[in-house]
């Protein structure tokens, strides 16, 4: 049954207070499988149970909305698991959040999967539906039942920027951790993005740090923000990490290190520039890769040629044979003719001495780089050569 944004049918169908709490069983075309009895198990339609009031709210039908409600409709009536209240804020219709709270609906309602209806503020339209919670008593700590996630963790989790903005105006703590040993921060790192959401989690990153939030936190399996950032390839948050003092080289339980996780996903996440995140690992200290799996990288990295020029350049010499050239496919070498031939080069040829010069003073200013840098006097130009700037080709 549907409810059209009619308010004269709606008018006519439900004027009495049985007919508004009325509970409709809606079927979808997705299947599941159910047991009516022990042992017997088949395949039905997906049901959900739901009524009018959810209907209009979650379609943003306000002055049917307010028709039921008038009619004496139950605000907090919840035959499906959620009351319609949750389902406004999953819709991020507003103006149905606003009726139905001055309707005395419930803002810490928890539904059958335990969420209440802050949690599920999960885009960037419902930023009012949560400004209008937060107003009528909702908690900003309320964690949900089972993941016990905080509205923080959600807003991080999804790159919402403003959402975190309101939910820090109004003391959402900052280290809450979830039953995987999450801090928002924590999730925020954590969450697979496309590279377009890039600038979304490193401003949400962003203000979470800048309010204090810790950078080293590890979650169950010891991974840390910086190791999340990394396995995510977002070069601008490892950026932000590494400058709040973010730890390059511990390891989590799986026995990786941030330089692994980004080398792993360098040739899958190339539109996210890797290559800056290799880089600013490198700057900061990471331990480099061990000469002898040199070659292994390039098999797996060569789609992203700055990724293997910046671990290149790391040392004084590096061994290249002539498996280093049968390890690049050919597509690749004809569309990087000029870095894969230099690169290649390197076993007939020494390095220049401008690099061996850079690699002397990296070397001699191991662990104190970035510090020591602006005291050097060096022009911008060769501060830039010290840091590893990329030049698409190796001498």
């Amino acid at each position: 049954m549907q409810i059209p944004n009619n308010l004269q049918q709606v008018q006519r169908h439900f004027s009495e207070r049985a007919e508004v709490n009325l509970v409709i069983q809606a079927k979808s075309q997705d299947l599941r499988w159910t047991s009516q009895k022990w042992g017997l198990w088949s395949l039905t339609y997906e049901q959900e149970l739901t009524t009018p009031l959810h209907i209009t709210a979650s379609r943003g039908y306000v002055d049917c909305l307010r028709h039921l409600l008038l009619r004496g409709a139950d605000v907090d009536m919840a035959p499906g698991g959620q009351t319609a209240l949750h389902v406004a804020c999953t819709a991020a219709t507003p103006d149905c959040v606003r009726l139905l709270l001055s309707f005395g609906a419930d803002p810490e309602a928890v539904s059958e999967d335990g969420r209440k209806p802050l949690h599920l503020c999960q885009s960037p339209e419902s930023l009012q539906c949560a400004q209008l919670l937060l107003g009528h008593g909702a908690r900003v700590n309320s964690a949900t039942e089972e993941e016990e996630d905080t509205p923080l963790h959600v807003a991080a989790r999804w790159g919402l920027v403003e959402h975190v903005r309101l939910f820090l105006s109004y003391g959402a703590s900052l280290e809450a951790r979830n039953t995987e040993g999450q801090t928002p921060l924590n999730a925020a790192c954590a969450q697979p993005h496309p590279s377009s959401a890039t600038e979304d989690y490193f401003q949400v990153c962003q203000q979470l740090v800048a309010v204090g939030a810790q950078v080293n936190t590890a979650d169950l399996d010891r991974q840390r923000p910086l190791h999340q950032a990394c396995k995510n390839a977002n070069s601008r948050v490892v950026e932000l990490l590494l400058s709040h003092g973010a730890n390059v080289n511990i390891m989590s339980y799986s026995g990786n290190m941030a330089m692994h996780n980004i080398l792993q996903v360098a040739a899958y996440r190339l539109d996210h520039q890797p290559e800056k995140a290799v880089r600013d690992l490198l700057n900061h200290g990471a331990v480099r890769i061990w000469p002898g799996a040199l070659l292994k990288v390039l098999r797996h990295c060569c789609g992203s040629p700055r990724t293997i020029e910046a671990l290149v350049n790391s040392y004084e010499h590096v061994r290249v044979t002539e498996e280093w050239a049968e390890a690049v496919p050919a597509e690749l070498v004809q569309e990087h003719p000029h870095f894969f031939q230099s690169l290649f080069s390197l076993g007939r040829t020494p390095r220049s001495l401008k690099h061996l010069a850079r690699c002397a003073l990296r070397s001699s200013l191991d662990g104190h780089l970035l510090q020591a840098l602006p005291a050097l006097g060096l022009p911008p130009p060769l501060q830039e050569f010290l840091l590893l700037r990329f030049e698409d080709v190796l001498y």
